[in-house]
């Protein structure tokens, strides 16, 4: 039996879509860069 907590959350997953190509363990640094390097101006 599958808890909900356990279940992957579409939402919770479109959050974390854009750290999907951060390595684990990376640091602050690494994943500010990364954000930078992918932000759009609107």
């Amino acid at each position: 039996m599958t808890n909900e907590r356990d279940a992957p959350d579409d939402e919770e997953e479109r959050d974390r879509d854009h750290l999907s190509s951060v390595d684990d363990g990376c640091g602050c640094t690494e994943i500010w860069e990364h954000l930078a390097d992918h932000r759009t101006d609107d």
